[in-house]
């Protein structure tokens, strides 16, 4: 499955007026004039840069709420959140006064050299605060990526300081995403990723993926399959040796990777193996952290109890870079009082990224946003997609919780046969969804949706309908009705 999202030229609806004052009031340059620099000296993330030149970048200008305008005045409803992240919403001035306010007081001090900071030290009591109990110690970098590579070192100190040094390998899923550092890449199990790189990190293998829709064969139940899956864990922990493998690291829901929900009997499975073998249990929550299931961490909606937490994104509700890592007590007690952790970034718990942190996590906990998730605005979401998709000719699942759905597309949705240019499918529908002002990702051949926590229900049915409009769109290209 590619993760390329932004490779393909769009069509420019009509200018809205109004918006287009907006937009224009807040940059300097023309649409052609930021095109022909963007080409100039921009390299973009998980792009056909050749392609993307040709077609020309859409430039995003301003952003509001749960909408962006772009450098023609076109105002898009984001179904994605940014990158998964921005979940308090566009233009929260609290946060900019929260960085304001920490710039002109520290703007920056690091936290080596035995000191520390008052935002870190305040987040850190908050993360303990809003974290499951037996999470009440943190250690910051910048993104989820970095967080990943910080598991990787935790694991292995945690280990050393246990006597067992033997205990080196991480068993991850394929498919499965966890950042895009060489450590995070190799963790993750997409292969274009892997292929790209020759040196990848030793002691990295991978177990097949919980993926129903495109991989179970025969009559499985979805409980069946999903723990078949789960139980490939305790087969590989079985190959490799028991005293070699450290721990196990899994999204919750995997995230780019198509937001593929297990069954309810996968984590539990995984739970009991690594209990059973002492293997360390790691939950990459950085997309499923801080409400996006209606669960403060996706892990809690699943029902199981990781070790270590890696978080990011809504971390920060993405105004900032900043990304965590929680230790479960018994783990950071290993580390506090086994000498020194020989890890760290300039910018670990950097004071303006901590504050603003802070400012958003109050809101989400002030404001019952992740309540209202979880009670009413996920729900209805969630009953609106699968209401308005029901019986749909191209359309075979809808799997999610909160505000977070991945839309299977598919060729018979009835027997599971998936498109096999399905690839191609998913950018047909992308762009359609771009050319109607809806950000919605294609995943390969899954649709994907993650609109901000504070959308309200009018603003999900505009979602949803934009949304179908695209998907209706595919079908009849394909020639489907």
């Amino acid at each position: 499955m590619s993760y390329r999202t932004e490779e393909v030229a769009y069509v420019q609806p009509a200018l809205q007026p109004s918006t287009a004052a907006s937009a224009q009031a807040t940059q300097q340059r023309s649409t052609a004039e930021y095109r022909a620099l963007d080409a100039a000296h921009h390299i973009h993330p998980f792009s056909d840069m050749g392609s993307l030149n040709r077609a020309g970048s859409r430039v995003i200008v301003k952003a509001q709420g749960v909408y962006l305008w772009d450098s023609e005045g076109n105002k898009i409803i984001d179904g994605m959140a940014g990158l998964w992240c921005v979940n308090v919403g566009y233009g929260r001035k609290e946060l900019a006064d929260a960085a304001y306010r920490q710039m002109q007081e520290l703007p920056f001090y690091n936290t080596f050299f035995k000191t520390t900071h008052p935002p870190v030290i305040e987040l850190s009591a908050m993360l303990a605060e809003l974290a499951p109990e037996p999470f009440n110690h943190f250690f910051y970098c910048n993104s989820g990526s970095e967080g990943n590579d910080t598991v990787l070192r935790i694991v292995h100190q945690y280990w050393a300081t246990q006597g067992k040094h033997s205990k080196k390998f991480v068993i991850s899923r394929k498919n499965g995403y966890h950042g895009s550092t060489i450590a995070g890449g190799t963790l993750g199990g997409m292969g274009y990723m892997h292929d790209q790189m020759p040196s990848k990190v030793e002691n990295i293998v991978h177990i097949d993926q919980p993926y129903f829709f495109g991989e179970a064969q025969g009559n499985l139940t979805p409980e069946e399959f999903a723990l078949a899956r789960a139980q490939q864990l305790e087969a590989k922990i079985l190959e490799i040796g028991a005293d070699n493998v450290a721990a196990f690291i899994g999204e919750p829901f995997q995230g780019a990777g198509g937001v593929i929900f297990p069954a309810s009997t996968y984590w539990p499975e995984i739970q009991r193996i690594c209990r059973k073998y002492d293997i360390l249990l790691v939950a990459d929550e950085v997309i499923g952290g801080f409400g996006r299931t209606g669960e403060w961490f996706a892990h809690q909606h699943f029902g199981f109890e990781p070790d270590l937490i890696t978080l990011a994104k809504g971390l920060t509700s993405g105004y900032v870079p900043m990304g965590a890592v929680g230790l479960h007590d018994r783990v950071a007690k290993a580390i506090i009082e086994h000498g020194d952790f020989n890890h760290g970034l300039t910018y670990s718990g950097h004071p303006v990224a901590a504050a603003v942190a802070l400012a958003n996590l109050k809101l989400l906990r002030d404001e019952k946003i992740v309540e209202r998730v979880k009670t009413d605005t996920g729900p209805y979401f969630q009953k609106k997609l699968r209401d308005t998709f029901a019986n749909h000719p191209i359309v075979g699942e809808i799997a999610g919780a909160g505000l977070v759905a991945g839309l299977q597309l598919a060729a018979d949705p009835k027997t599971r046969k998936r498109f096999a240019n399905g690839g191609d499918v998913g950018t047909i529908c992308r762009d359609f969804c771009f050319n109607g002002n809806l950000i919605m990702r294609a995943t390969g051949d899954r649709m994907l949706l993650s609109p901000p926590l504070v959308i309200n229900k009018l603003e999900i049915d505009e979602i949803v309908s934009k949304a179908k409009y695209a998907i209706d769109a595919t079908a009849q290209q394909l020639g489907i009705s």
